[in-house]
């Protein structure tokens, strides 16, 4: 596993990393792992919208859809 080092954090921020760490029960590194583990297991929207043009593009002419129209104003 890689250690990380993040400088120049102001001190306020850290306190409240702290703060939320202790108050979930856990160790400033315990919180920081489950904060970057849950950041990097969460797709960013671009990959979401690259995931459902991937899952939604249909080759669905006009001429499909005027039929399927046509269809159902047939079945009333």
């Amino acid at each position: 596993m890689t250690a990380l080092t993040i400088r120049d954090v102001p001190d306020d921020q850290i306190q409240t990393l702290k703060v939320r760490a202790a108050q979930a029960g856990q160790s400033l590194q315990a919180f920081m792992q489950e904060l970057i583990a849950r950041e990097t297991t969460k797709p960013t929207m671009a990959e979401m919208m690259a995931r459902l043009d991937r899952e939604t593009t249909a080759n669905i002419t006009s001429a499909d859809v005027l039929a399927a129209i046509d269809e159902g104003r047939a079945g009333r």
